[in-house]
């Protein structure tokens, strides 16, 4: 069994226990979140499709961490002038572990 959940302007396909990195959530560790955008579940060759959301279907999650991403670096050169620059930056980002699929029947 799969779902297709979003969060933030993301998607997520999530099966029980991934772990998925998503963009900073205003939770602490430890805590329970419940993920209601489902967008769509498969379970054995079932598919439901929402439009845009399955009403009624959830994805529980656990907060692990809030975590910073990997560093990307934006860099800009400009030729025969001189001039460049580069700039770095690390997503916020809070790890879940998923939890449960319901699917709200």
């Amino acid at each position: 069994m799969y779902a297709i959940v979003e969060v933030g302007a993301k998607q997520y396909n999530v099966q029980k226990d991934d772990i998925i990195e998503v963009d900073k959530q205003p939770v602490n560790q430890g805590d329970n979140i419940v993920l209601d955008k489902v967008l769509l579940i498969s379970k054995d060759k079932k598919v439901e499709i929402g439009q845009p959301y399955l009403k009624g279907a959830s994805v529980e999650a656990v907060v692990l961490n809030q975590i910073k991403g990997k560093k990307t670096t934006a860099y800009k050169y400009r030729r025969r002038k001189s001039s460049h620059w580069e700039k770095g930056h690390r997503a916020q980002l809070t790890e879940l572990k998923i939890k449960s699929i319901d699917l709200g029947l």
